[in-house]
């Protein structure tokens, strides 16, 4: 049994995502790997969020959800569109990736895949909060992929 990972070609854990992947420049999304899914997955979730938010915006600030990624899933592309899976709206107000935008300073980056039991009927207007309550008790395996991101 393999432990559930997550990592990006682009930036080792605890490192700096390269400046395309902000939300003002390219705005797209770095490709991830996904390694150790549980032979009992039956989807993967996945959000993005930056924790370092909450003092300049008074929350932690959501730049990706996605939910129903299939749980063969090795590969996230770069700039993924995904056909098999939903996207929510991040809080850009926007509906799939929003890039790093820190307002002050570098701010860190949470990359935090789940190993679900269950598919998830949700709407597209799905936030952050609205899919951590929808998995509560659904989550087989969890992992982190953490990257930093300078401020303008």
């Amino acid at each position: 049994m393999t432990d559930l990972t997550l990592t990006s070609p682009e930036f080792d854990d605890g490192e700096r995502i390269p400046d395309q992947y902000g939300h003002d420049a390219a705005n797209v999304n770095p490709p991830l790997e996904i390694d150790g899914v549980p032979d009992e997955a039956v989807s993967l979730a996945l959000i993005v969020d930056d924790p370092d938010a909450v003092e300049p915006a008074g929350t932690v600030w959501d730049h990706w959800i996605v939910w129903n990624i299939l749980p063969e899933t090795t590969t996230i592309p770069e700039d993924w569109d995904p056909d098999d899976a939903m996207e929510g709206t991040n809080d850009f107000g926007e509906p799939g990736y929003g890039g790093p935008s820190p307002p002050d300073r570098e701010h860190k980056y949470r990359f935090t895949l789940y190993a679900l039991d269950t598919t998830l009927d949700l709407e597209s207007d799905t936030d952050a909060a609205d899919l951590e309550s929808a998995i509560d008790g659904h989550v087989i395996a969890r992992t982190l992929l953490e990257g930093t991101y300078p401020a303008d």
